[in-house]
């Protein structure tokens, strides 16, 4: 197979089924993990929106101009509440409508210990899965993707809003009971919502915890990342896969980190 890099589909079952991606070909991951992999790259990168050929990428495959330009590369995606679609600057107030003025989630996740995210509905459970969550759990709806960033903002007072990928890898586990965890974080963003200026009503979640499983059976042996600048031939075992990331005996690669570079590989 050849061609450029798409971060991998991800569909929910037991273990997790993964489909690797170059531009329109794909290939069930379910069946190749132990196989011997040689993955190459051949020095090609280009935008993952206007395939223009560029030398390095932004936000994890655009090109400069696209980077500025495009309203899933602004500030505001990284931090919601920040949202300037009201005050009329939205980059893209239709691809905003689509995506932004959605209902949205705020959740809590157990990745490299707990962390609260947020995502639009239709996003669940694939946030989770694109993250390597072991766990779950919806707290809030909220109307607006500027309010669940709101309420993410206000729970970074208590859990990490980020995951450490190398902890992620090596087995998601928290010293902290999470239900005690919820129940805190819940008070703690009652207490902040009248002091919030929220877009809409805050609706809460009685959900229990969703359970994930990857298709990693031991932790890495090693947790060194794969650079295709310095070592554009990779030739390894695949251990296994978890998020995002490619688990090889000789590193681990993030494939979201390399859309739009063009690779070939062979397997077997």
């Amino acid at each position: 197979m050849r061609g450029f890099l798409r971060k991998m589909r991800i569909e929910d079952a037991s273990p997790a089924r993964y489909l690797f991606r170059l531009d329109e070909q794909q290939l069930d991951l379910s069946g190749v993990i132990g196989c011997q992999f040689q993955l190459r790259f051949t020095g090609h990168i280009a935008c993952i929106h206007c395939s223009r050929n560029i030398k390095k990428t932004f936000n994890q495959g655009y090109c400069f101009p696209c980077m500025r330009r495009l309203a899933q590369c602004d500030t505001c995606i990284v931090r919601p509440d920040l949202c300037h679609f009201a005050a009329g600057t939205c980059r893209d107030p239709e691809w905003a409508q689509t995506h932004c003025m959605q209902p949205h989630v705020v959740y809590l996740a157990i990745t490299s210990g707990i962390k609260v995210g947020i995502t639009r509905m239709t996003q669940i459970p694939t946030r989770w899965l694109d993250q390597g969550a072991t766990q779950a759990l919806p707290i809030a709806q909220v109307t607006t993707r500027r309010d669940s960033g709101l309420l993410e903002h206000a729970c970074r007072e208590l859990v990490a809003d980020q995951t450490d990928w190398r902890a992620m890898l090596k087995g998601s586990k928290t010293d902290h009971d999470p239900q005690s965890v919820v129940a805190t974080v819940v008070n703690h963003l009652k207490d902040k919502i009248p002091t919030l200026p929220l877009d809409g009503p805050v609706t809460w979640m009685n959900e229990s915890w969703r359970m994930f499983e990857y298709p990693l059976p031991h932790p890495p042996p090693k947790l060194k990342t794969w650079d295709l600048h310095k070592n554009p031939i990779l030739s390894s075992r695949l251990l296994g896969i978890k998020g995002q990331y490619w688990v090889f005996e000789q590193g681990v690669m993030n494939i979201r980190k390399y859309q739009g570079y063009e690779v070939e590989i062979e397997y077997g």
